[in-house]
Parts: structure tokens; sequence; C-alpha cells
């Protein structure tokens, strides 16, 4: 098993602790089959999510006064790292820890008082429609309108990669409320609402189209028609929702990164297991050096993407500014690091890695998306280019 130095250095608190130990126990109960018979099928793992939501994890991140467990940030990171640790997929459900954070930011009182105690009792908030077709990384290209109209806003337009739409029950919804052509600052003009989803999936305002992808990630093209959202839903001021959420990226970043640590030390786990099981010419293939300076690569680059990662948490939960872009380090480094692990270990696992029966090539797959939601390995680079230089980079 690969070392968890967090408990063995005394970084983690008893809570910590008793965090980690709770959450595996859960988390073990899925075993790789389990995980297997998911990606086969394409559904959701809904047994796991109901588990972890019955524990109270899901809100984990809510503040004790709207009924959450008050956690802090880096609570929520070693959460979802240790999900991963044992083979689960923190995807499924890690915009459920940190979305509700924009109404924890931005919302009025009122807001706050009607919507998070809702999300702490089990309201689905796990969707945050931002892309579109031809707005992905330029996020100020948006084209879905939304026009008030009175008390309400009637939206239109289309957003696409879409997660989890079919799996939530609320969704924050990017749009523009002046046109790209008619602001002078083109970050102005964008809005956050905040949309319920089942009504909008019932009346048909809200089209989904399921677009399949290489792993089991549940992602969806929308297509939005006359949708009717209350002004009172409006997250933030009118125009000004491009601050709303560049506010929160470097913590979303952050705690996506520990995924990527937690599936890293899943599959050094696998690795070495294979390695000190296979035999060839009457020895574990471990005992070679071509197979253990990899197995030893992989577990150096973790740890210091891991140690990134913890860094990030920590200045978070010390109210320290991110300012020199920690939170797109760390998503960066992890993220390729991550793949790189999964690549490593199929390459040690062999013709074994390249096949179904074994679980290393699913993860594999998954792996690949470390390095594009989220923010893409080159816009993370952008950004801790620009903190480094003091420079427009472009």
């Amino acid at each position: 098993m690969a070392t968890d130095w967090l408990a063995e250095n005394d970084v983690l608190s008893e809570d910590q602790e008793a965090l980690r130990d709770a959450v595996s126990d859960i988390a073990k109960k899925y075993d790789t089959q389990y995980w297997i018979d998911v990606d086969e099928s394409g559904r959701y793992p809904q047994e796991w999510v109901d588990e972890l939501t019955e524990a109270g994890w899901m809100t984990m991140l809510v503040p004790e006064e709207f009924g959450g467990g008050g956690a802090s940030i880096s609570d929520g990171a070693l959460f979802l790292e240790t999900l991963n640790r044992w083979g689960g997929e923190a995807t499924a459900i890690h915009a459920q820890i940190y979305q509700m954070t924009t109404i924890l930011r931005h919302g009025t009182d009122e807001q706050k008082k009607k919507w998070l105690p809702q999300i702490a009792e089990g309201l689905r908030l796990q969707s945050f429609g931002i892309t579109e077709p031809d707005a992905g990384t330029d996020t100020t290209r948006i084209k879905t309108f939304a026009k008030r109209e009175g008390d309400n806003y009637i939206v239109n337009g289309g957003k696409i990669f879409t997660s989890r739409f079919m799996q939530t029950d609320l969704m924050l919804l990017l749009v523009r409320t002046e046109r790209y052509e008619d602001v002078q600052k083109k970050t102005d003009g964008i809005t956050v609402l905040l949309v319920d989803t089942r009504e909008a999936k019932e009346n048909g305002q809200i089209q989904a189209r399921p677009i399949k992808v290489m792993d089991g990630h549940h992602t969806n093209e929308l297509t939005i028609t006359d949708l009717v959202v209350p002004v009172e839903n409006r997250i933030g001021e009118e125009g000004k929702g491009f601050r709303c959420i560049l506010s929160g990226m470097n913590s979303e970043r952050l705690l996506v990164a520990s995924e990527y640590i937690g599936a890293g030390l899943w599959f050094i786990d696998k690795a070495v297991a294979y390695a000190k099981e296979r035999h060839v010419f009457g020895r574990p293939i471990g005992q070679n050096q071509g197979v253990a300076f990899q197995l030893a690569d992989m577990a150096a680059a973790v740890d210091a993407a891991r140690l990134l990662v913890w860094r990030a948490a920590w200045m978070a939960r010390q109210g320290l500014p991110l300012e020199k872009g920690e939170g797109s380090v760390s998503k960066l480094v992890a993220g390729e690091t991550a793949v790189r692990v999964t690549e490593q270990a199929i390459q040690i696992l062999g013709g074994n890695g390249y096949t179904r029966e074994y679980p290393v090539e699913r993860w594999h797959r998954d792996a690949k998306i470390f390095t594009i939601f989220e923010g893409t390995s080159e816009i993370q680079r952008l950004i801790v280019g620009r903190a480094v230089t003091g420079l427009d980079v472009r």
C-alpha cells in the first residue's frame, strides 16, 4: 500500500484521521467489480452516492448554522482524496461539495437562508452550466441570454459538457444579460442564475442530450428554451457574474486536485501488488530495476503533487489568498501526474493492463479528464505564468 505520510507525520488532526477512516469504511464496500459494472453499464453510481449522502458527507462544507457539517476545505480535500484512494469516482459527486460556495460567497442573506438548509438536507446542487459550443476557455463568449421581464428572466440558448444535469435538482447557470458586442469590458454583462432543474425538466424548458465520453463521466448538451428564472434567484449583481465564478476557482481546483492524488495512490497500490505477484525468470518483476524504478518515480511524483495540494488547502484554511496561482499549480501538477501514473501502471501490468479484466484501464480512461475539466492544463499554465511574470501572458 502506498505510504500515507499524512498520518505518519501527524499532518492530520485526530478529527481528520477519524474522517479518513469513516470515509474509507464506506469506500471499501464498493469493490473493483462494482466500479467495473458501473463503467460497463454506463449508469450513475447511485448506491455509492446514496450511502455518502445518508452519512452526511455530501454537505460537509455547508456551514453548521445552515445545517451542514461546517468542515474546512482541507477536510473536503481529504474526503475526495479518500474516495478515489479506494477506487471510487469522486467526479460523480464533487460538485455537491463545492458548488454551494457560490451561494455562500455571493448570495444574499435571504438566499442563504432559503437554499443552504435545503442543500444540507439533501437537495442536490451538482451542475454548473458554463461551457458552450463556441465558448469554452473563453467564457466571455457565451451566448445564452437572459432577458429581464418584470420579476423574471427569460433565458434562451444552450450549453455543452454540463455534468450531472440528470442527477441534480438545482443548477447554477451562467448567462449574458448584456451581449458581448454591447459591453466594452468583455467580462461585464455576465450573470449567475440559480435554476430549479426539476421544474425545467418537467416543462421542457431545458432539454438534455447525454454526450457519450470515453469514461463513465455523465455530461450533457442542454437546449434552453424560454426558461423562466425568478430575479430573486440571481446570485450576485447583474452583469458581474464573471467575478462570482472566478472567486471560487482556486478552492475548486485544489479540491478536484485532491481527487487526482487519491487516484494516483490507488494506481501505485495496484502496480506494486502486481509487481510482487507476477513472476518472470523465477523472481517477482518488482525485483527488476526497470519496474522498481518506475514504481519509485510514481511514488515520488504523487507525493510531490500531494504536498502542493495540501499546501494550497492549508493556505485556504488559514484564509490566506491563493494569489500566486496555488490552486492552479495544484491542479496542473496533480492532474498531469495522475495521467502519467496511470500510463506507468498499465506498462507495469503489460498485456493484462490493457485488458478490461484488470481495473487499471478503466481508470486510465477516467484520468484523462483530469487535464481538461475545471480548466485545461494549458489554462493552468497561463494562470501560473501570469502570476510568475506579472505580465499579461496570452
